[in-house]
This record gives structure tokens, sequence and C-alpha cells, in this order.
């Protein structure tokens, strides 16, 4: 069996040309592991013909096959089979012989693809959560930096005020000296 790592650990594993927003960038890390049945031509052509077993258009032409068997034989225009069907029945059983594994197969393979999804879609909500953790955090540090400066801006404005009043009552009692000099010199 293939050896499967924890989900933190195949995060770091995911390349890094691959854009941050790659829809399938958390199923990398899974694409290493092998299906318990393989992945080659006979395991592939096993598991789509199981999946069809179950699809409208393999029902409907069973149905049809077995019907026109059935009246062929039961019409007379064929001996190779007749009423107990006992050549009808081999191919059902030798068909059921085989579709059970095969359905079993492919529902196997799809638990492992199933169980690889939800691994990455753990491990994607994983990201998501620290991600948003992580804006939390900035957003706390953002916050706090500005109410700093937003105090320090007061403190500035006060100080600005302050010194805005000074300047000012500075240059009253400057005009003030200035009218009284000017009138001492004007008054002989």
């Amino acid at each position: 069996m293939p050896n499967r790592r924890s989900p933190k650990s195949d995060s770091s594993e995911v390349p890094r040309h691959l854009p941050v927003n790659h829809y399938f960038r958390f199923h990398l890390p899974h694409v290493h592991l092998a299906s318990v049945f393989g992945d080659d031509w006979f395991a592939l052509k096993a598991e789509a013909f199981a999946r069809f077993f179950g699809t409208p258009v393999f029902l409907i032409s069973q149905t049809v096959l077995v019907a026109f068997w059935i009246g062929a034989n039961v019409a007379g225009l064929t001996q190779f089979d007749i009423y107990p069907f006992i050549l009808l029945n081999l191919a059902f059983s030798l068909q059921a012989a085989y579709a059970a594994p095969l359905i079993l197969l492919a529902q196997t393979r799809q638990a492992d693809r199933d169980k690889a999804h939800a691994d990455a879609d753990a491990q994607h909500r994983e990201a998501l959560a620290v991600a948003s953790e992580q804006r939390q955090t900035l957003a706390s540090q953002q916050t706090a930096q500005l109410v700093v400066l937003l105090r320090k801006n007061t403190e500035l404005t006060e100080i600005i005020k302050e010194l805005s009043q000074r300047i000012e009552s500075l240059t009253r009692e400057m005009h003030g000296r200035f009218l009284l000099t000017g009138q001492n010199t004007l008054a002989p």
C-alpha cells in the first residue's frame, strides 16, 4: 500500500510554479498515490466497463438482446438454445461472475479518489483558515498602528494649536510694542 503522509507535510510540496489560486494545487501532493488496483490499461478499462454496467444504454441493449434471444428460440428460428435457455442462463451467470468484482473494483477506486479529494479539501479548508487568521492578525496590527498614529496626530495638533496661540499672543505683544514705540518717537 502506498505511503500516505499527513496533510500538513504534503502542503509544502505544492510546486512553486503554480499560481496561488490554481484549483487543483491541493490535489497535487496526492498525485503520486497509486490506485489500489493500479492505473494500467486493464484496470482503467475494467473500471470503465464496470461503470458502463449501470447505464441506461447497457440495460436497454441487454433487454433487447435477451428479448431477441428468447423470441428467436421460442419462435423456432434457431435451435441452439431451446426453452429452458441453458445457454442464456450460463451467459447471465458469466456476466454476474465478472460484473460483481468489476463493480467492486470501480467502487474501491472511486473510494480512493474520494479520500484523496477529501484530504485535498481538508488541506484547502485548513489553508483558508490559516490565511483568514493571518488576515485578522494583520488587521488587528494595522488597527493598533492606526490608533497610535491617531494619538500622535492628536498630540501634534494640540502642539500646533498651542504654538499658534503663542505666535498670536507674541504677534499682538509685538504689535502693541511697535505701536507704543511709534507713538513715543512721534511725540516730542
